[in-house]
């Protein structure tokens, strides 16, 4: 049956970010479709933890500081100990910083760069090398941005990191597709998270954006889900190196 191959039972999935926004809705998905779940967050894991045992799945909650170097290697080893491996890796922490490019100093440059592009590849590296160890076939699925696609405005580093994160996507799929890894990409519209509040609550900045959005309504975290179940299942096993927009539209206006 074509429903079976979207189940994920007996599968284990680092999420990064789980305590909120979109890595909480993704997380919830993928134990909703069968996962356990390794969730990281960087200050309180929140209510996800609950939310996913409520689901009959398995938690396991990492801190962990993204910008540190080699707290990677303690996130894969913790979910091995735990878990015995890692079937799926979503990528998903990430920070943004708004400042004119001409204004931005090299300490808040690099600390998006380490967030959103330094971690994601090591950590993609060292899940990577585990599965390839324990010849066991897997799915990393990084969290991209519309700015993987266009320039924005007054967030040149997270703007560059983005582009970057689909850059990686498509050179690590080359290169571990014949491992049995598919790496691809989620690309979010404007979503309704933390990250976006001010925006929101630009009345004017708000109608803007709202009025280029073909659906007509902001994005809601839980609108991942679908993709991200899809892209970590066996129904996407010939998928590789794409970054799928879900964004109501925008990049098709």
């Amino acid at each position: 049956m074509i429903l079976d191959q979207f189940r994920l039972d007996g599968k284990v999935a680092i999420v990064t970010g789980c305590n909120r926004g979109l890595g909480r809705s993704m997380a919830l998905g993928l134990a909703e479709a069968g996962a356990d779940i390794v969730g990281v967050f960087s200050s309180s894991e929140g209510d996800v933890a609950y939310e996913v045992s409520a689901r009959g799945r398995r938690f396991v909650g990492v801190q962990a500081d993204l910008r540190e170097r080699g707290v990677h290697l303690d996130i894969v080893d913790r979910a091995e100990k735990s878990f015995g491996g890692v079937d799926i890796l979503i990528n998903n922490a990430g920070i943004i910083k708004r400042c004119s490019a001409l204004d931005f100093s090299e300490q808040d440059w690099d600390e998006v760069m380490n967030v959103n592009l330094n971690a994601l590849f090591f950590l993609s590296q060292a899940v990577a090398r585990l599965m390839v160890e324990q010849q066991r076939r897997g799915k990393i699925i990084n969290i991209a941005s519309m700015l993987s696609f266009q320039g924005g405005i007054l967030v040149s580093p997270y703007t560059a990191s983005k582009s970057g994160v689909m850059g990686l996507t498509r050179i690590l799929a080359a290169e571990w597709a014949p491992l049995g890894i598919n790496v691809n990409a989620i690309a979010p519209g404007y979503m309704a998270t933390d990250n976006t509040a001010p925006i929101r609550a630009d009345e004017n900045r708000n109608r803007q954006i709202l009025e280029r959005i073909p659906a007509g309504r902001w994005g809601e975290p839980d609108d991942l889900q679908g993709c991200a179940v899809f892209l970590a299942s066996s129904a996407s096993d010939y998928v590789h190196g794409y970054t799928f927009a879900v964004d109501g539209g925008w990049l098709a206006r």
